[in-house]
Order: structure tokens, then C-alpha cells, then sequence
């Protein structure tokens, strides 16, 4: 069983330089193992500080909850 915990929710930058935001999802199998499905918004922000805004607004988390790439 991976130890590693996947944050839910993934700010990366593409290849035009805008900031994209994916959700994760995490499930588990019988023999818990994690699955993790994911979905990139159509969302595209100038800076990572926005989508990180766009972020804790919308779904509102934590800070700890959102990876960076």
C-alpha cells in the first residue's frame, strides 16, 4: 500500500504559461490501494496566485490541500 498522500486539488503551469487547475479524486480497492482519477477544469488563469484564489473560494479548502507543479 503507497504511503504517499495525493492532494486533491493540482495548480500546474502549460505550455502557454497559464495556470490550470486539475481535481483529484482518491479511492481505494479492496486491498487499499489507492486510485486517483482526475479532471483538469477548463479554467486557465494568468498567475498561481489566482487559480490558488479560484481554489480555496470555489471548493473551499486549505492551503494544504493544493499541490503545485
Amino acid at each position: 500500500m503507497s504511503s504517499k498522500v495525493v492532494r486533491p486539488y493540482l495548480l500546474s503551469k502549460d505550455e502557454d504559461g497559464a495556470f490550470r487547475v486539475t481535481v483529484r479524486t482518491t479511492r481505494f480497492n479492496s486491498q487499499g490501494y489507492p486510485l486517483v482519477s482526475s479532471e483538469m477544469l477548463d479554467d486557465v488563469f494568468r498567475t498561481q496566485a489566482a487559480a490558488r484564489a479560484f481554489v480555496k473560494e470555489t471548493f473551499r479548502v486549505e492551503a494544504a490541500q493544493i499541490a503545485t507543479k
